[in-house]
């Protein structure tokens, strides 16, 4: 079966951390149009989601096309969706690119599509195996969520501590002994899920590690795992902008 694709990439301006985020600057480009450029030709249709006009100019002056959100929205997975049915086209997946990674590999987004290549693929994200030679800072560090899986390649359970606990084993030595996942937030889903899903309400595991993700799985939602060696490179600050370089 066919699936068509629709990329939006939410670009909300008004970052607790980071305001303006989407128009910061790297080499002479905005983040927002780095990403743009990066996906722009891996979709049947790509679009900006925002809340702000300064964003929207920005965008329509480097050829791409936006559209205006809410500024109420608590998560991408709302904006999203507000984005695709204004759009008013109709796509079997819609796919949530994160709009503060300018450095997403094409490969990223082309195996995250594969996923639905399972028609019981309700939806989907990906993960990347932690390293033996990772420090046990890295493992613990609750701003890097970990999942398991089951054999079917589907999320089990995503949690900002690590998962599964080795028993009898110390710490130190899990990374030796233990295949770790660590979670990379890009998500796609097929639009009817996600229609359904942003009408849920949070959920009790989801209020408690601060996931959205758990909200879909107590709801009984199967999210299929797709498989990654890079490293994603997020920019949550504007420290983080300094360190980086261009790739």
């Amino acid at each position: 079966m066919y699936n068509s694709f629709i990329g939006i990439i939410p670009a909300r301006y008004a970052s607790t951390r980071f305001p303006g985020k989407p128009l910061a600057i790297i080499n002479g480009v905005t983040m927002i149009e780095r990403v743009y450029q990066r996906v722009r030709d891996l979709f049947d249709e790509v679009i900006v989601a925002t809340d702000h006009h300064s964003i929207a100019e920005v965008v329509e002056q480097f050829g791409g096309k936006v559209i205006f959100t809410s500024p109420a929205h608590a998560s991408g997975t709302d904006r999203c969706f507000e984005a695709y049915i204004k759009n008013g086209k109709p796509y079997n997946v819609i796919v949530n690119i994160q709009g503060d990674e300018p450095f997403i590999q094409p490969s990223q987004i082309e195996t995250l599509k594969d996923c639905f290549s399972d028609p019981l693929a309700e939806i989907a994200t990906l993960i990347k195996p932690f390293s033996p030679d990772d420090s046990l800072e890295i493992l613990e560090n609750p701003n890097s969520p970990k999942v398991i899986i089951n054999s079917e390649n589907e999320a089990v359970y995503f949690s900002r501590s690590v998962i599964p606990y080795i028993r009898g084993v110390a710490k130190t030595d899990w990374l030796k002994c233990h295949t770790f996942y660590k979670h990379i937030g890009l998500y796609a889903y097929r639009a009817t899920v996600l229609a359904e899903i942003t009408q849920l309400q949070p959920s009790t595991l989801e209020k408690a590690e601060s996931l959205e993700q758990l909200r879909w799985i107590e709801a009984g939602y199967r999210i299929k795992i797709g498989f990654t060696q890079i490293e994603t490179i997020g920019i949550d600050t504007p420290e983080d902008l300094k360190k980086i370089t261009d790739q």
